[in-house]
């Protein structure tokens, strides 16, 4: 917003103004008070009360324009206040991002507290810096083979990487519980798409929309309670170990394409399409929403229908 701001010129033509208006009151109260009659002194009461009046009036004006100027005084430091935050958050969040591109995996997870910290401490950046947690989440990662099969440097460094990952779902997770007033996060979208996800756990978490398309869940999938008030799309996800969808609230779900090669349950309170969702045939245990039953596929698949 702009503001105008007095001239020079201006405040020597109102000093100008006002000595010729005091000097001309002086000359025609002379005039007029100088015969020395009982009724001049009334007239002079009559200006003196006047006088006050304006004296008065230019009072308030100078308390206004001093008022004025203490605004924008605050006005200016407020802006400086909040333009010193957004260049120290926007430090704070360059250096946690670059933290994230480190070789070392303690540097990666010194950012992501960093992360955390800086989101947990600005509601406004929030959603940002989930969209930054996200998209390390989608970068290519293949996970290592079981612990006590591991040998060599590289095996070494993909658990580390594992370690990392499973650190930035929790994060996310922890701030995503609205049974932790302190510390939830409110209206997050979530963009996992095409991401590969170790023990992903969202149990009673709430967020607004979610996107886990040709995601990949590796060991348990837990999102037993969460609630998902706009979308939650599952299209072409890839759910290798156990999928837990007990009591979850989806505002809109998609499953189209999704498959299930591990145990599988909704419960009996979860209701969502499966639609062109599919499942492997082996004997596990699967309980799906109500509505919904399993047909024999292409060799080796079953399929999700609708019960007539």
């Amino acid at each position: 917003m702009e503001h105008r701001v007095l001239s020079a010129r201006t405040i020597v033509a109102w000093s100008i103004g006002l000595v010729l208006l005091a000097a001309g009151s002086v000359v025609a109260l002379l005039l007029v008070l100088g015969s020395g009659e009982p009724r001049d002194g009334v007239r002079l009461d009559v200006i003196r009360t006047a006088s006050s009046i304006v004296l008065g009036a230019g009072g308030a004006a100078a308390l206004l324009l001093s008022a004025r100027r203490q605004r924008y005084a605050e006005l200016d430091l407020v802006h400086k206040d909040h333009d010193a935050t957004e260049r120290r958050v926007t430090e704070l969040y360059g250096k946690a991002a670059d933290q994230l591109g480190s070789d070392k995996a303690p540097v990666r997870l010194a950012g992501l507290y960093a992360l955390e910290r800086l989101a947990q401490g600005n509601p406004a950046h929030r959603q940002t810096i989930v969209n930054l947690l996200c998209a390390y989440l989608r970068m290519p990662f293949t996970p290592p083979p079981d612990l006590r099969l591991r040998v060599g440097v590289r095996d070494a460094a993909r658990f580390q990487e594992q370690e990392v990952r499973q650190t930035a779902t929790r994060l996310l997770s922890d701030h995503l519980r609205p049974d932790r007033p302190d510390a939830f996060w409110s209206d997050v979208d979530l963009d996992l798409s095409h991401a590969t996800l170790v023990k992903l756990t969202l149990t009673h978490g709430r967020l607004r929309r979610a996107s886990f398309v040709g995601a990949t869940f590796v060991g348990p999938a837990t999102f037993r309670g969460a609630e998902f008030t706009g979308q939650a799309d599952f299209r072409e996800a890839h759910f290798r170990g156990l999928a837990d969808f007990r009591r979850v609230s989806f505002g809109d779900a998609v499953f189209r394409g999704a498959v299930f090669a591990g145990e599988t349950d909704f419960g009996v309170h979860t209701a969502a399409s499966l639609a062109g969702a599919r499942a492997t045939a082996d004997r596990v245990r699967r309980k799906w929403p109500d509505g919904w039953a399993e047909r024999p596929g292409e060799e080796g698949w079953v399929v999700l229908v609708r019960e007539p």
